[in-house]
């Protein structure tokens, strides 16, 4: 089946680098900002709780990938976290039926009130752009989750998904919110 849905995406996005990197030209931008122009934006940010408990046990959850896994994705890495140049493949579907998207770590942050990371997507993935995914502590102990993207579609049944698309990239941000929310207060 893994196969057949390959097949049916049509020729994947030039890259605009090595052939295993990122398929976009503007890497690190979920960093810098601002977010690109010719992308659809994506911000979502939700609080997850309160205090450093909850800010260690939610970057640990983000970056190893048991955020991810928490709402039934699968993840494929040889790497335990993430870390700038790390490849990794995130799957999603019921079960035979699944749309594999190939990333790379293109950042990683770790300070005493930020932590995260990015990906890019690679070759093969039905989008191309990045997307960050950031939890923050803040000065009154809140603690902040934060998924912010650019994407475009990089294969047929992505453009022809248009708005379908994008509701389901909003629907998923949402589900890894609640996915922290429960990993950081132990549940």
């Amino acid at each position: 089946m893994t196969r057949l849905l390959r097949s049916l995406s049509g020729s994947p996005a030039r890259p605009s680098g090595p052939a295993d990197g990122p398929n976009y030209p503007e890497v690190g931008a979920t960093r810098t900002g601002p977010l690109p122009a010719g992308y659809h934006h994506l911000h979502h940010t939700v609080r997850i709780g309160t205090g450093r408990a909850v800010y260690e046990a939610a970057g640990a959850a983000v970056t190893t990938w048991a955020m991810h896994r928490a709402t039934g994705a699968r993840v494929e890495s040889a790497a335990g976290r993430a870390e700038p140049g790390v490849t990794l493949t995130v799957s999603l579907g019921l079960g035979p039926v699944r749309f594999t998207a190939p990333c790379q770590v293109i950042w990683t942050t770790s300070t005493r009130t930020r932590t995260g990371f990015a990906y890019g997507t690679r070759v093969g993935h039905p989008e191309c752009g990045e997307e960050s995914f950031l939890v923050d502590l803040h000065e009154d102990g809140s603690v902040w989750f934060t998924v912010t993207a650019f994407s475009r579609a990089a294969v047929w049944y992505t453009r022809l998904g248009g708005p379908v698309v994008r509701a389901l990239q909003h629907f998923y941000a949402r589900r890894l919110g609640r996915a922290l929310t429960g990993l950081a207060a132990g549940r």
